[in-house]
């Protein structure tokens, strides 16, 4: 019997119905019994017991035969068409994809494999109708040989019309997707966030459904009557959020990538905030702008350094703003005052003026923070330190900016940091609020 024909089969051990219960039993406890299937009755009223068949062994067939009183008479065979059981019936997206794959490599004539198993994916990227693999699945050279017979099969078994599959960012500033586009026409795809749809090319744009708490946060923002920058908006990330959820009265869209460009003019346009929205295609540090900002917004990560200056240029010079700064900052495996030979003592931080000190750091609720002096209150949840030293460097770096740029002195105070994400090892994606505003004359 070929391959073809034998690929649903199943091994099965036969017996009459009154040696069923004792049959099953020892199955059970020699974890021989295929709980996939259900038992099946036979033609001349016999009962097909599943089998793992490359567990049964002689061995056990002898002890079968002396396992009580009398003998229990069994056989081998294969069936054709096992029922599956109820558990079996139910099963994840995952466990159905690893089904069909088998049975795609086994009717091709190929043996299924653990290495193959686990070349499955467990977890993928849902866009509509678009599944998004990631670059550690299907790296077996077997899966080449398949063809599209192996896209149309995960298409098929996930409910899904096109496969995509993601590779490693490109380097440098533009983060470009590395995708490779396996099934369908072409990478457009819908995603809808807290209301908001954006629509983008998975193949050209980037879109990290990590960053959904922070875009949440900042649709919650009071903007009203607001002129935001956004100097890194890509898609509309956080631009749309600001337009339609916090309801600033107008945004200016810093982007280099005309691929993200594309994708920003369409979802200004899906989301009716195209007319309170000016995008500036470019190198924002070429940015003309000056004097129009309430709020900047500077989400590029692992660092937005390089935007500060641009981001003190076009805050408001007479009333200043508030900046949204997103950094990746790296945090120590353990805390400073357990490292050995170092007394807590030692390692606890002078607190400045302005400055909180570790005891506040402590607390889940922060006391006032500013980084030279303010009254207003900050609620913070268990900020680590090395965030916290990031903040004030950060501040102080940032005042001194303003200063040069408009030769007074210039406030900055810490209202909030937040963990979006973390990274292995030790890499936390945060986000400090910092209020700049004038000094005002003596």
């Amino acid at each position: 019997m070929d391959a073809k024909d034998t690929r649903g089969a199943v091994s099965a051990l036969v017996t009459e119905p009154r040696f069923a219960q004792r049959l099953r039993e020892y199955l059970e406890g020699e974890q021989i019994l295929d709980v996939r299937y259900r038992l099946q009755k036979m033609p001349g009223g016999s009962v097909a017991l599943p089998v793992l068949g490359e567990k049964l062994t002689e061995q056990h067939l002898r002890a079968l035969q002396k396992s009580g009183p009398q003998e229990v008479p069994c056989r081998l065979t294969q069936l054709q068409d096992p029922v599956p059981s109820k558990a079996a019936s139910v099963r994840t997206p995952a466990q159905k994809l690893c089904r069909e794959l088998q049975r795609l490599v086994v009717g091709s004539g190929e043996s299924w494999s653990e290495e193959l198993e686990r070349d499955v994916p467990r977890s993928w990227q849902r866009h509509g109708d678009l599944v998004l693999l990631s670059e550690d699945n299907f790296g077996a050279a077997l899966w080449e040989k398949l063809g599209p017979a192996l896209w149309e099969t995960v298409a098929s078994a996930l409910g899904a019309r096109r496969v995509a599959k993601r590779g490693r960012v490109s380097p440098g500033g533009m983060r470009s997707p590395s995708v490779t586009l396996l099934l369908g026409q072409d990478g457009w795809v819908e995603h809808v966030d807290n209301g908001i749809r954006y629509t983008f090319d998975v193949t050209k744009c980037m879109f990290s459904p990590g960053n959904i708490t922070e875009k949440l946060r900042v649709a919650s923002l009071p903007c009203s009557g607001e002129v935001l920058v956004d100097l890194y908006a890509g898609i509309g990330y956080f631009t749309l959020p600001y337009l339609v959820h916090a309801a600033a009265a107008f945004a200016h869209a810093c982007e280099w990538n005309r691929h993200a460009v594309e994708a920003l003019q369409r979802n200004l346009v899906l989301n009716g905030v195209q007319d309170r929205c000016r995008i500036h295609h470019g190198d924002n540090r070429q940015l003309e702008l000056q004097d129009v900002a309430d709020r900047v917004n500077l989400g590029l990560i692992p660092s937005s350094e390089k935007g500060w200056p641009v981001a003190c240029r076009v805050l408001k010079k007479d009333t200043g703003g508030v900046l949204h700064i997103h950094h990746n900052v790296e945090v120590l495996p353990a805390p400073a005052h357990l490292q050995p030979g170092v007394s807590r003592d030692e390692q606890r931080p002078t607190k400045e003026a302005g400055s909180v000190g570790w005891e506040d750091r402590e607390r889940e609720y922060q006391s006032p923070k500013d980084t030279e002096s303010c009254g207003k209150e900050m609620q913070v949840a268990r900020v680590r330190p090395e965030w916290q030293r990031w903040a004030e460097a950060t501040a102080m770096q940032i005042r001194g900016l303003l200063k040069e740029l408009h030769g007074r002195p210039w406030r900055t105070s810490i209202l909030h940091i937040e963990a979006v994400k973390s990274y292995a090892p030790h890499v936390h994606h945060v986000v400090l609020d910092l209020e700049c505003r004038p000094t005002l004359p003596a």
